[in-house]
Parts: C-alpha cells; structure tokens; sequence
C-alpha cells in the first residue's frame, strides 16, 4: 500500500482528481490485453513533462512502484501493475508538439493515437509505417514501449526505425532528451533505439520525434487462396523477391480461414491458407506489372485470386485480417496469443511444426501474421476452466518456443516480453548479455521502480 504522505505528494503535484484511488478506477487499470491483471494502489494522470518527472521523483524517493502505460492494448501483461504501486496513465497527453512535413517529421506527445498520427500526416502525402492491427486504440507511446510494428515491417522496417529521437523521465525523475531531428545522425551512443522496445522499465516517455516517409500515389491489395501451406509459402517467395515488392505480406492458415469466412464470400471449402499483400509504388501500375506479379502469386495451388484497387475495396480486404484476434475469444475461453519470428528461410518450418504441436498437444492453433518479416501470431486455445488442457496448452507453448529458437528465430516480434514470455528469456538470450541488460536497468533506474518484475528475468 502507497504510504499517506506519498498519496498526498502525488495529489499536491496533480490535485484529486488526476490521482485517483477509487476501486472503480483502480480495477480498470488493473489489466491489459493479456488479460492478466493486479491492481494498483493509485492511477495518475499526468499532461505535461515535469508533472511525469516529479511524479517519478516522487515515486523514487518512496521506492514505489510505477507503471507507465496508455490504453493497454498490448498482449504480455507488460503494463499489469503486478507489485501493485502507481499507474502513470499517459492518455491525457495527446497532442501534436510540432508537425513539419518538409523535414517528414512529427513531434508528438504518448497519448496520441496511431490512427491520429496517420490522419494528420495523409493530410499532406505522409505516414508513420508503424501499423499495429490496433492503430484505432494504440498509442504512439505504447507502440515505442514494445517496438510494435505491424504488416509494413516487411519493407520498412519496425517502430525502432521511425523514431528520430524521444524525451523521457528516467528512475530518478531526471528529464532527459536522446536522438535527433535529422535522418542520419553519428553523435555518441543510440539511447533512442536502446529505450524502444524497453517495455517503460528504463524511463517513461513524454514525447516522441516520429520519422515520416511520403505515401505511395499508387496501391494495390491482392487476396488469394490456395489449397496447402506448401503453396501459400512458395508464392511468398516468389513475390518478395519481385520488382516491385510488396509492403505487406500477410498469412492466415486454415482455422483463420474458418472464422471469417463469414466474411469473405466464396472460400473454397478446400482452402488451407490465404494471403493479404500489398503493393505500393509512385506511379501506376501497369497491366504487364499486374500480369508478372500475378503470375508470382500462383507457384500451383491457387484456388482464387482477388486484386482491389479503390481504398475502399483495399478497407474491406483488411478489416477481416485486423478482427481475426478478437475474433479468436469466440473459439475458447483461454488464448495464449504468441508473436514468433523466424528467418523467411524456416517460416514454411515454423508453420508445418506448430500445426504438429498442436495435434501432439490436443490443442487447437490458429496461425496468422506478418509471413513477410517471418513474424507469425501463433495462437493456443484452451478451455480456461480445464486444469489439463491449461497443462496442454503450456506444454505446447514450451514446444513453440523451443521450436522457434531451433530455427533461429526470436520470442518476440512485436509484443515484447512483459510477464508472459519472462520465464523463457533466458533460452534466448546469454547470461553475459542479460548481466549487461541488467546493468543498464539499474543505471537508468537505480531504484528499480520502473515497471519492476517485467522484460528482465528475477535477479538480473
């Protein structure tokens, strides 16, 4: 429990009304999307830089808890308060600092929604290429905390390549600016891209230079259907090693298939996999384009073959692959919702081995994601009431992640690690390395009060 001198020197920084304690309050910031939850003893609300400062100053001096977070969208219980402590919610700080579109950059504060980034750049030709399937209700701070990235990673890389530089609070409550306004920058050590994807456990963010890049003039989203894994994996590729590539490549097996089918008229009952890609470029296509890259797309198998040019026809091909993780919850009561990624060279490896898994471990799988940048959704479902199928669906995971680091692969893509993948940290990662990691969070946070029992397993 937060001491009463503490509670009233958040409350002197903030006033009741941003720092809050009420159960009601307390309850709904108590969990993510992970489902997993523990509440807090306080939730504040904090709208400008030296607030989030002398909150942390505050928190440090108590060695309270504190967990930055935004709208808890993420999936690995990274913003659960599980040590109890302050919530620093950042959904008050929302606005676009500065917007220069001949410099393609946007400085903006964490509160700020992804699709609000979107809507303001498209004003004049730009975007930010991260694109979370949870743009509507994502963060820009949230995105930077776990280095989410979305289907465009394939051709432009992850958040940690849009960000140009970022001002943050660190444990003691020092403000501190890192990165730089310009593309190229050789000044000293790259702080920017250390805290993205820290999971908020070395500083809290209060304001991010995204980095844009212009619009394509030109787009086109091909939907095709084959009749195995096999296939779908050949036209893979076949189509990233073609001119012009695309800027998404998106796969659904079979179980996804089933569960929008609903909304995707005339799947063929023998279908087995789908294929969402994306074509970008700055002139139009034309026919003999179309024709050479439609050709790539069916290696043999190809039972159907959609091609949508309009932004509205593009919409509707896309929202059935963004409602395909909500729409998982309609299958089972438990979900273990896993972001694997492997080298393009293993991912056919990758998907035959959790289908087997699955089989081997009598739990249903269901596998979808961005198959361009190797990073799959492997999803486990299992009746949340059965003691033996959760026993099931661990051991499953267990194999899947031994699976993936067989192939090479890495734990995380875009989810970052949190609390649900902290038992398997150090599979991937060296005790040399977790040590260095280790020395960086005491650093930044020499109290240990940012985000504690996340990312680093106990006693780095």
């Amino acid at each position: 429990m937060i001491a009463r001198a503490t509670l009233g020197a958040l409350q002197s920084i903030l006033g009741e009304a941003r720092c809050r304690t009420d159960p009601a309050t307390c309850l709904a910031y108590s969990y993510d999307n992970s489902r997993l939850n523990h509440r807090p003893d306080a939730v504040v609300f904090p709208e400008e830089t030296l607030e989030i400062a002398a909150i942390v100053a505050c928190a440090a001096k108590d060695r309270i808890p504190l967990v930055a977070r935004g709208l808890g969208s993420n999936t690995t219980g990274s913003c659960v308060p599980i040590l109890g402590g302050v919530i620093l919610s950042t959904e008050r700080m929302r606005a676009i600092r500065e917007f220069s579109p001949e410099d393609r950059l946007m400085v903006v504060e964490p509160g700020l929604l992804n699709d609000e980034v979107q809507e303001a750049a498209s004003a004049k030709g730009l975007f930010w290429p991260p694109d979370p399937s949870s743009s509507s209700h994502s963060t820009v701070g949230g995105n930077i905390a776990t280095n989410a990235g979305g289907p465009r990673a394939v051709r432009y890389g992850t958040t940690r390549d849009h960000v140009l530089g970022l001002l943050a609070v660190d444990g003691r409550g020092r403000v501190f600016r890192c990165g730089v306004r310009t593309p190229k920058s050789a000044v000293g050590y790259d702080l920017t891209r250390l805290l993205v994807g820290s999971e908020g456990t070395l500083a809290v963010i209060a304001e991010a230079t995204l980095h844009l890049v212009a619009a394509p003039s030109a787009r086109l989203t091909y939907r095709a259907i084959y009749g195995s894994y096999a296939n779908a994996i050949r036209a893979i590729s076949a189509i990233l090693n073609h001119s012009p590539s695309p800027s998404a490549v998106e796969f659904l097996d079979e179980r996804a298939l089933a569960l929008i089918r609903s909304e995707i008229p005339g799947i063929p009952a023998q279908a087995q996999a789908l294929l969402l890609i994306e074509l970008e470029q700055n002139q139009p296509f034309t026919p003999t384009e179309m024709e050479h890259f439609e050709a790539a797309l069916d290696p043999g198998g190809l039972l159907g073959l959609e091609r949508a040019e309009g932004d509205d026809a593009r919409t509707r091909l896309w929202k059935a692959r963004k409602s395909l993780s909500p729409a998982l919850r309609r299958l089972a009561s438990g979900k273990i919702n896993e972001d694997v990624v492997v080298p393009l060279s293993r991912l056919a490896s990758l998907i035959e081995s959790v289908a087997a898994i699955g089989a081997r471990q009598e739990t249903t799988v269901v596998t979808f994601g961005h198959a361009g940048s190797g990073n799959l959704h492997v999803n486990l479902l299992f009746d949340a009431d059965d003691p033996e199928a959760i026993a099931r669906a661990g051991s499953a995971l267990r194999e899947v992640f031994a699976t993936v680091l067989d192939l090479g692969g890495a734990l995380s893509g875009e989810h970052g690690i949190g609390l649900s993948k902290l038992p398997f940290m150090t599979d991937q990662i060296d005790p040399v390395t977790l040590d260095l990691m280790g020395d960086l969070k005491r650093l930044f946070d020499p109290k240990g009060i940012l985000n504690p029992g996340k990312l680093l397993p106990p006693g780095v």
